[in-house]
């Protein structure tokens, strides 16, 4: 579980993340959601040790990761996959795998048995293994830079924005995997703007505003509580 408690966070002299909280349960999918300029970025950012908390804890199961360098935090349990993808594009996907593989478990045989899984996964990626990532499609490069975060055997797997730009299939396709690393236990954290793309797939969601909390939705409440969501989007 990730436990987020009075996170201040920003850049320089600007600070962005004014005592935030939010809590990541295992075996769901968490969405953050907010307005431009809102602090989602950078409070995934926060989480990864890219930006440096100012104040308060970000805690994933014993681990205090706002303790931790930025290198350490992908071994402490934490698969990012961030907006833009960053992936190495003059590489080929089997190269860009290798580097995911390369952080995640020592043990070679079960670095096998992850690759195959990551190609089970995504089958797409399998059949051009070759290809260099910068010639795929966004929906392509997206599937690779999950695969890639996913190649850690992660306990959180953090989005930021994953659908953003991608035609429906691949939007499809996409939450298809999230809803799979859920169901095998994974805490799922997922930056998201549009609405109608969470509302089947969210089990809870925290809306911030302006660097803070605005309002916190369970799955019971995210349907009813549809119109709120979307004035506090705006929509």
């Amino acid at each position: 579980m990730l436990k987020i408690d009075g996170l201040t966070a920003g850049y320089g002299q600007a600070t962005i993340l004014r005592d935030v909280a939010l809590t990541a349960e295992a075996g769901e999918i968490t969405v953050l959601m907010g307005r431009n300029g809102a602090g989602k970025t950078t409070l995934m950012k926060a989480i990864m040790g890219l930006v440096k908390a100012e104040a308060g804890r970000i805690v994933l199961d014993d681990t205090d990761l706002a303790q931790l360098p930025a290198y350490k935090v992908p071994g402490a349990g934490v698969g990012y996959v961030p907006q833009g993808r960053r992936l190495f594009s003059e590489l080929t996907i089997a190269q860009n795998i290798e580097i995911g593989l390369g952080a995640g478990p020592k043990d070679a045989k079960l670095r096998r048995e992850t690759r195959d899984e990551m190609l089970e996964l995504f089958p797409r990626l399998g059949e051009r293994m070759s290809q260099r990532a910068g010639t795929l499609s966004g929906g392509e490069q997206q599937m690779l830079a999950t695969a890639r975060a996913l190649c850690l055997r992660p306990k959180l797997l953090l989005l930021d924005e994953p659908t953003e730009g991608l035609q429906p299939s691949m939007i499809e396709a996409i939450r298809q995997v999230m809803v799979q690393m859920r169901d095998k236990g994974l805490a799922v954290l997922l930056v998201e703007q549009r609405i109608d793309a969470v509302l089947e797939l969210a089990d809870r969601i925290s809306v911030i505003e302006m660097g803070r909390n605005a309002e916190d939705f369970t799955k019971a409440e995210i349907a009813p509580g549809e119109a709120r969501l979307r004035a506090h989007l705006g929509v």
